[in-house]
């Protein structure tokens, strides 16, 4: 991935120092065979790697020499945004066929971790004292245990209601 990216940002660094803007190519329409192998291949490395629609798509336009720089990074990012969302459906879809249960990703997604996270991360720059951020961990942990030990719990009472359900009446 750094390879294309240092490939691509070298084409585009000596394409704009040698040659500035295009002139007389702005605004002109971005054709399909342009267009189609390059969100075959960001959209490819954004799976494969984990980053690639923006830091691929971004210097391929620029360096296509038909639109903008404002209107090729508003394009991206809009685009960008659109990639993700799809790629949320299809993992939130696809859990229930590889046998995971949806309620562990719910709590994980919604619950403690995640706002566990976010805390302690921003917390880092508020709190000065080292003894107030390893405390802060400890809350996080102790969070993030009774948030598991609540779901084992009510997923054993959901268990043991469905089990009385299907004994027959009278044993």
């Amino acid at each position: 991935m750094s390879a294309i990216l240092l490939g691509l940002g070298v084409y585009v660094l000596v394409g704009f120092t040698f040659r500035g803007l295009p002139k007389g190519r702005l605004d002109r329409p971005l054709r399909r065979r342009f267009l189609a192998p390059l969100g075959l291949v960001a959209g490819f490395l954004d799976a494969t790697g984990g980053g690639g629609w923006g830091p691929v798509g971004t210097p391929a336009l620029l360096a296509s020499g038909r639109m903008e720089p404002r209107k090729v990074i508003g394009s991206t990012d809009t685009s960008e945004f659109l990639v993700a969302v799809a790629a949320g459906l299809g993992f939130l879809f696809s859990l229930g066929s590889q046998g995971i249960d949806v309620m562990w990703v719910a709590a994980f997604l919604l619950g403690s971790a995640v706002g566990g996270v976010i805390v302690v991360t921003n917390a880092r720059t508020l709190l000065t004292s080292d003894v107030l951020y390893v405390a802060l961990y400890a809350l996080w942990a102790a969070a993030l245990a009774y948030s598991v030990r609540a779901h084992l719990k009510e997923r054993n009472a959901t268990v043991a209601e469905s089990a009385e359900e299907r004994q027959p009446v009278g044993t």
